[in-house]
């Protein structure tokens, strides 16, 4: 067999995979099975439990536990006013005594002692943009406040905000978007070369179907975990772009659908060194005073615009709901 024949196939087991992760994450609160995960994957019921486990490492239910417990940790971050025993029911767990055990085992401590010290949690957020602060002059914490405006134009409200590298905030609706997508397991903060590799992928791809014309077409990184609480090796990136409908994907390509929604949407001028010090922001100063809290839905960057090797106009995308 040649290495062209052994690469399409690598990228079909990878395609397959990748529509099971896709599906868990779009149905977290439900029950699976492993006849159903092997149905979405298109491989035999016999050998699916096999080729999962050699390709990620983790066996489905041992996916499925570690995305629900990791959610779950989110939320009880990010939803204050929910019971834990809502917050577990919401990520799939029916029966309480097994996610508090569950839990335990997988933080090495209690949901209750989890949230209680979600300042620790936030304080991460917090610690690159504080030290961007430090770096770019004398400004104290209060000066990086969001304010509050209504827009008589758009009809929406806004926020004005000092942060040197923001440029618009609003919360807006944002309708479903059909993306084509590469994906990466692992690491990737500040690795510049591998999204342009990603995204040259991609291209390489959507180039000659006549995808990488459209009008209006956006390119999107989709990060379906969260960084605080996720393993790096574990993390899951899409690299995107929007696609129509009925496009026809093969290979190492997957298709998704990124539910619409309301969402809050920053925009930045940044350069590679400042993207978790833009994150921080958003997380740790415009969420804490805005009134919303984040939503259950993938938060994402979108550029709509041309970047250079140097500079990024990047809308962070966080789906929200009322606190």
């Amino acid at each position: 067999m040649t290495s062209p024949d052994k690469q399409f196939l690598l990228e079909e087991y990878k395609s397959r995979i990748n529509r099971v992760f896709d599906y868990i994450e779009q149905n977290i609160s439900k029950r699976f099975s492993l006849d159903e995960l092997a149905s979405v994957s298109n491989f035999s019921k016999f050998h699916f439990h096999r080729i999962f486990h050699g390709m990620t490492g983790e066996t489905p239910f041992q996916f499925i536990l570690r995305v629900r417990l990791e959610r779950a940790a989110t939320y009880l971050a990010a939803n204050p006013k929910k019971t834990i025993s809502e917050i577990a029911d919401e990520c799939g767990f029916s029966d309480q005594a097994t996610f508090a055990k569950s839990f335990r085992n997988h933080f090495k401590m209690s949901a209750t002692d989890w949230r209680k010290n979600k300042s620790i949690y936030q304080s991460n957020l917090g610690k690159t943009f504080n030290n961007f602060n430090q770096t770019i002059g004398n400004k104290t914490q209060s000066e990086f406040q969001p304010s509050m405006y209504y827009c008589n134009q758009s009809k929406t409200i806004k926020w004005r905000t000092t942060m040197e590298l923001n440029k618009s905030t609003e919360v807006k609706e944002l309708p479903e978007m059909t993306v084509a997508y590469v994906r990466h397991i692992g690491p990737y903060k500040g690795d510049s070369k591998l999204f342009e590799k990603l995204f040259n992928k991609l291209f390489t791809w959507a180039g000659p179907r006549g995808l990488a014309q459209q009008q209006n077409m956006k390119s999107i990184i989709v990060y379906h975990d969260d960084p605080e609480v996720t393993e790096a090796e574990k993390l899951r990136t899409s690299v995107s772009i929007t696609v129509p409908e009925d496009t026809k994907v093969d290979g190492e390509i997957g298709k998704m659908v990124i539910p619409g929604g309301k969402y809050m949407i920053a925009r930045f001028d940044l350069t590679t060194k400042n993207f978790q010090a833009a994150w921080d922001w958003v997380y740790g100063k415009w969420l804490p005073t805005s009134g919303y809290q984040p939503d259950d839905r993938p938060c994402f960057e979108m550029y709509g615009e041309e970047c250079t090797k140097e500079k990024f106009i990047v809308d962070i995308c966080v789906p929200v709901k009322p606190l």
